[in-house]
């Protein structure tokens, strides 16, 4: 735990500075859960400022500091949950959200010779990302929190709130659904 009990504690007594304490510990980490699970680097402060101003107003639901970090780690998955069904309702369009293929073209025009290494990089970043965006927002979600970010299944447990039989089928079954997208995305000759 980054942050000790008792700090927890004076944070939901209302005391600022053990607030500030807090958001300096779990800043970064929660800069990259948010971005790991959104993809948009634009909109990744804004999501993470939203978990924190959450936090702020829900610190006093939690009812033992011990569990701080799962409960902190379910804030931030579900604020990243509404902000995806709120993006996905307005249907906006960004610009940032040109094709891997678009931004490669600009990024090589402007650079000259690039090398191996980041053009591979580039294509497995494509093929993730077309395969993301070709599955569900929560199979991505729950994908992501277990194969990248390596959460055991005890802590998907807790921020699922499931038990680990019911936790392993929806692991499963978001797997085969991504290489099923896979396999048409191959087929479609989309990567």
């Amino acid at each position: 735990m980054l942050v000790d009990p008792e700090t927890i504690q004076l944070a939901q007594s209302g005391d600022a500075s053990a607030f500030n304490v807090i958001v300096r510990s779990y800043r970064s980490r929660i800069l990259g859960t948010v971005f790991r699970l959104i993809g948009r680097p634009e909109d990744v402060e804004d999501v993470t400022q939203d978990v924190f101003v959450r936090l702020y107003y829900s610190l006093d639901q939690l009812r033992l500091p011990q569990v701080f970090e799962p409960w902190l780690h379910r804030l931030t998955v579900n604020t990243t949950y509404d902000y995806l069904r709120k993006r996905r309702r307005s249907g906006s369009v960004a610009m940032a959200d040109l094709s891997e293929e678009q931004v490669i073209a600009a990024d090589a025009s402007r650079s000259g010779k690039r090398h191996e290494e980041d053009v591979r990089h580039d294509e497995v970043r494509q093929v993730v990302g077309a395969l993301f965006e070709s599955i569900s927002d929560d199979d991505r979600i729950l994908l992501t929190l277990k194969e990248i970010e390596g959460m055991t299944l005890k802590e998907l447990q807790e921020i699922y709130n499931v038990k680990e039989n019911a936790l392993k089928v929806r692991l499963f079954r978001a797997r085969k659904r991504a290489l099923k997208a896979l396999e048409n995305l191959k087929d479609q000759g989309r990567i």
